[in-house]
């Protein structure tokens, strides 16, 4: 008996599903990748005024605790050009992207040496301190070769990983280089220019804004360093040997730049070959001990040009007149690093 207002109503449900049914308009593929890009390099500002303001905090706590310049150096100040790669390394290894750890630190440790050093050098030729040539540089030898072991499963007869067992014992190496170097040091010798305790107030506001900084940097890094992998057909590895590297080398680029300007070179290689130890040893110690670390085996190349690298250094500093790293050879040193990054982005 309702048959035509069951015809009526069925018709009117068709019309108003015609009516309602969205028109999806895709994105332009450049949108895909524009905003994860802006994000990342507002999480590597956000990343370097963190670790800045975090170090300068708990500078003046030190200094309020009456440590020595030499103990700030070695614990504070050094720790802090590394925070970002360690920040990043742990917001990685915690949202399930350990592929970005090794990556990043083989990608920093290759860029403060080529291009870093090769930079401040011409600036200002680099004298190379009898201590770096006898403990720093061997030191960067031995983690370099024991990062390139571990993750070709010398030590396990396990997949190429890293595991929470190698993480402690590069914990424990990191552990004794500070503490060689800080028996092996002579207090005369102390040149660490530290800075005046800050009121209590700035030094707490520092170190909230220090850790809120390192915080939102992370979370924005990890993030959206996964979604550019995806967008640009790269995996993790890569991503974190260029794009990542780059950025969390940062704050070591400025401090020897600065230094290099004020005719310091002291400062300038001391920073880099520190990082580079503490970047193995502590970087990668911990971000093992939170998950297994992942090593592809096209790795190995990245890992033999940063013993190019360290080689290359080395000649340098042993070539030419006294133990200097001039800028012709800073030169080269920039131009390898061009080739480093022609390689892993090109020839991969």
């Amino acid at each position: 008996m309702n048959r035509p207002f069951d015809k009526l109503r069925d018709l009117n449900k068709t019309k108003k599903a015609k009516v309602v049914e969205p028109v999806e308009m895709p994105l332009p593929k450049e949108m895909d990748s524009l905003i994860p890009l802006l994000l990342l390099i507002l999480g590597f500002v956000a990343l370097i005024l963190g670790a800045n303001w975090l170090v300068n905090g708990a500078t003046s706590v030190g200094i309020r605790a009456k440590l020595s310049p030499l103990i700030i150096g070695l614990t504070i100040v050094a720790f802090g050009t590394s925070l970002p790669e360690m920040i990043v390394n742990v917001f990685s290894c915690i949202k399930g992207s350990p592929g970005l750890a090794i990556g990043n630190i083989i990608g920093s440790n290759t860029m403060n040496i080529l291009l870093i050093l090769g930079v401040s050098s011409i600036i200002w030729p680099i004298d190379v301190s009898r201590v770096s040539i006898r403990r720093d540089i061997p030191v960067g030898f031995v983690a370099t070769l024991a990062i390139t072991l571990m993750a070709n499963y010398f030590f396990s007869g396990q997949a190429r990983t890293i595991n929470w067992i190698e993480g402690i014992v590069l914990l424990l190496m990191g552990f004794a280089y500070l503490l060689l170097t800080m028996l092996k040091n002579d207090p005369k010798e102390e040149t660490e220019d530290v800075q005046e305790a800050m009121p209590w107030g700035k030094t707490i506001l520092a170190l909230v804004f220090g850790i809120a900084g390192l915080y939102v940097g992370g979370e924005l890094v990890s993030n959206n360093a996964q979604i550019l992998a995806k967008n640009w057909g790269m995996d993790e590895g890569t991503i974190g040997l260029t794009v990542v590297a780059t950025a969390t080398s940062l704050p070591e680029l400025i401090t020897s730049i600065v230094a290099a300007l004020k005719k310091n070179s002291g400062i300038a290689i001391g920073n880099v070959l520190g990082s580079n130890i503490l970047n193995i040893f502590m970087v990668l110690g911990v971000s093992s001990i939170i998950t297994p670390l992942p090593f592809e085996p096209m790795m190995n190349k990245q890992l033999m040009i940063l013993f190019a690298a360290n080689i290359l250094m080395l000649l340098f500093v042993f070539t030419g007149k006294g133990r200097k790293i001039s800028r012709w050879e800073g030169a080269l040193l920039t131009l390898g690093y061009v080739g480093f990054m022609w390689f892993s982005l090109v020839m991969q």
